[in-house]
């Protein structure tokens, strides 16, 4: 489950039901999908795409994806330090961003602009879809690891549409980890 952390006010959300109506209110969908008896998280990407196909298929009813695909990164996936520099730099996108976390963790921040930056640190099972032409960012926590889901409207794929500002600079990822919540999975921070 998700934490979403708002520094400027010293705040966490960590109960689901909070979480899902903060993130609302910035047209942000948070869902959970189940991951045990569906799929090994470590499947290949085939295996995945199908298990969560009942589900996909719903997103790209209601969301107009084309396009589905399995995202993979490990700590030595090669140039890994050029990848994730093009996700933790404030951008926004002319298309929803629609990620399904099966393994690892990371933190999506968002710049509402009018209000305080905020990071929503997700996880192995954590559904969120941030709306076109939100402007965020991502980092991924210590391990460097994350697997997902990847929906897309346009076939080409993720592109990013840049912000000079540099506010993602004065922010930290912001990881917590399970253990904030109790946890023992080893998900996190």
């Amino acid at each position: 489950m998700a934490i979403v952390t708002i520094p400027a006010e010293s705040r966490r959300i960590s109960d689901a039901g909070e979480i899902k109506a903060f993130l609302a209110e910035y047209g942000i969908n948070y869902e959970t999908w189940p991951l045990e008896d569906r799929v090994d998280p470590a499947a290949p990407a085939d295996d995945i795409l199908a298990a969560y196909k009942p589900e996909i298929d719903i997103l790209k009813e209601q969301g107009g994806f084309v396009t589905a695909d399995v995202i993979d990164v490990y700590p030595d996936t090669p140039n890994l330090d050029a990848m994730l520099d093009k996700f933790n730099k404030e951008h926004t996108h002319t298309e929803d961003e629609v990620r399904f976390i099966l393994q690892g963790s990371g933190v999506f921040h968002i710049n509402p602009g009018d209000r305080p930056v905020f990071g929503i640190e997700v996880w192995a099972g954590d559904l969120i879809s941030v709306p076109l032409g939100t402007r965020h960012w991502f980092d991924l926590c210590k391990e460097r690891r994350i697997r997902a889901i990847r929906l897309f409207q346009d076939t080409s794929g993720w592109t990013p549409h840049y912000l000079d500002d540099g506010v993602h600079a004065g922010y930290e990822p912001l990881c917590l980890g399970p253990a904030y919540l109790g946890g023992t999975d080893g998900a996190g921070s």
